[in-house]
Formats: C-alpha cells, sequence, structure tokens
C-alpha cells in the first residue's frame, strides 16, 4: 500500500464523481493499484476545464480519499475506476508552492525546479511524509475550529449529523469524527458565506459566529462524503425539515416541499422564486447524484 496523488477537475461529471469514484487510464494502473486499502490526496490542476469558463483551477491539494477497489471500465477498454471512501474536502486548499517550494519532493529537480514530466502524471506515488505535510496544512484550521468547540456553547457552524449519532465508527486517518465535521462546516459555511440556501437568512451574532448549519444531503449514516457537493447551509429549522424528507431539492435547484407537512410560517420563510442559493464558486454546488438519493431515500413529497 502506498499514499497517491490522484488528479482531477472539481467539474460535476456524472461518470466521474471523485466523492465516489476516480476514473483513469491503463498507463496509471500499477500507481494506483499501490493505493488500494490506503489514503489519497486530490490534486486540482491549472487547466480544469470546468463549465465556468471564467474559474482558473486551483493548483491545489483539496481532498483526502481511502481507495477500496479497482475495477475495469466495462464500457471503455483500458480504462479503470478505483472507487472512493470516506472522502474528506480539505478546511483550506493546499497550493502546490509553499514559500516557492514544491510540497511534493518527487516532483523537485535537484536544482529545486519542477519536474514537469513528473508532474504531468495524473496518478503518482507521494512519500507518507508528504502526504501527512499536505493534510496537516489543509486540516490545520479545523483542528483548531474543533478544539475551540470544545469549549463553545454555540459552535460556529453546527454539523447535526454526528457520527455518534449512528452505529460504528468512520474509517479515518489522522483525522477525527470532529475534525471532519469542523473541516466540512469550514468548507460549507465559506462556500454559501453564512447564508441558509433555502431562507436566504444570515443571521451572525456579533462575535462572528452564524446560525446557519451545514447538511449533508446524503447523510453521515449512508456514507455522504463530506464534500461541499454533498452539502447546503440550511437553517436550524430548515435543516430539520431537509434531514427528515419534508424539504428537498430537485436537479435544477427548486426547492421541494411535502406541502402538508410543511406550516404556513415555513413556506413564507423560502425564497420567493422557490430556488436554492447556490455557491458563487459553481464546482460546489449540491450534486445530482447526492440530490437524487436523498429525494428518493428521504423525501416524503408527492
Amino acid at each position: 500500500m502506498a499514499n497517491v496523488i490522484f488528479t482531477t477537475k472539481p467539474a460535476p461529471i456524472y461518470d466521474d464523481t471523485p466523492e465516489e469514484k476516480y476514473h483513469f487510464p491503463k498507463r496509471y494502473l500499477k500507481a494506483a493499484q499501490q493505493a488500494v486499502g490506503d489514503w489519497i490526496i486530490y490534486y486540482e490542476p491549472r487547466r480544469a476545464d470546468t463549465s465556468d469558463s471564467n474559474r482558473e483551477g486551483r493548483q491545489a491539494y483539496f481532498a483526502m480519499a481511502r481507495v477500496t477497489r479497482i475495477e475495469p471500465d466495462r464500457t471503455l477498454d483500458n480504462h479503470f475506476y478505483a472507487f472512493i471512501a470516506d472522502y474528506l474536502e480539505f478546511a483550506t486548499p493546499v497550493h502546490f508552492k509553499q514559500s516557492e517550494i514544491l510540497v511534493e519532493r518527487g516532483l523537485r529537480k535537484p536544482d529545486g525546479s519542477t519536474n514537469r514530466g513528473a508532474f504531468q502524471n495524473s496518478v503518482r506515488p507521494i512519500t507518507r511524509e508528504d502526504f501527512e505535510t499536505i493534510c496537516r496544512l489543509g486540516m490545520m484550521q479545523a483542528i483548531v475550529d474543533a478544539n475551540m468547540n470544545r469549549t463553545s456553547e454555540a459552535p460556529e457552524l453546527a454539523v447535526a449529523e454526528t457520527q455518534s449519532a449512528y452505529s460504528g465508527p468512520r474509517p479515518i486517518v489522522n483525522t477525527s469524527r470532529p475534525v471532519r465535521d469542523a473541516a466540512f462546516s469550514r468548507v460549507i459555511r465559506n462556500a454559501y458565506d453564512k447564508t441558509c440556501a433555502m431562507t436566504g437568512l444570515q443571521l451572525v451574532n456579533g462575535g462572528g459566529r452564524c446560525e446557519i448549519e451545514a447538511a449533508h444531503i446524503k447523510p453521515v449514516e449512508a456514507d455522504g462524503p463530506d464534500s461541499p457537493r454533498n452539502g447546503i447551509a440550511l437553517s436550524r429549522t430548515v435543516h430539520w425539515m431537509f434531514d427528515r424528507g419534508i424539504l428537498s431539492i430537485a436537479d435544477s435547484g427548486q426547492i421541494l416541499m411535502a406541502k402538508r407537512l410543511v406550516p404556513e410560517q415555513v413556506r413564507r420563510m423560502i425564497n420567493p422564486d422557490g430556488m436554492i442559493l447556490k455557491p458563487s464558486d459553481l464546482t460546489q454546488a449540491p450534486h445530482p447524484i447526492f440530490l437524487r438519493f436523498h429525494r428518493e431515500t428521504r423525501y416524503k413529497g408527492d
């Protein structure tokens, strides 16, 4: 087993959803097989080919995940899927250079310049030390948040679906569930600017703490990933209703209501156009795969 970098674009493509599976050609099979049973880090290149033509790739490591198995793509010769578990978006993306020094030592030439040939490998092994360095940089703020929340009566952004509510621990690496929750909360808070996506409410106290919560669309109990595309910022009442399937979301972003269960007071709070507010970075908007799961397994509407 070994730690490996998987290079990916963040655009929401059905056939290649990094939270669940990673698609790659045969030339990377040997490197990818080393990661089975171990942890990988996702890297977003400059040319991310996103649907937003104004958005340039971040050139940053942005998530970690565990590879469970590799299977051939039965519809495309010489291509494979790496299946993913325990996906976790970093609280802070890690730029590939820190103080002008490449984080991955395997990409450095003896003179310190970039080995462009190695950099172009979309799947490449990294040392355990480099893996730990990237994870530490990416999760540093989440660790701070988690430690602060242990002594705080009102966490800055709560996560209702904590693992303690469900049976069995989730496999993790150097991140406890509170740290994972803190990272997920920070990513969702930043993506939605501390604003409820269904009501437009942005309630922040004098100390900078906001009222919204980070909701998983596909919940933790169903192995929902800690990804912004599987999350949405909701006020506490709306979050409670969303978790219980009283509210849901269409692929278009339309807010769906089980009307017989939604009080008139709540209906008046919902965005007048009936649509959710989406992040300014559309690559962080809810992914149809997770929205469909919520509608098919949670939604109580007609």
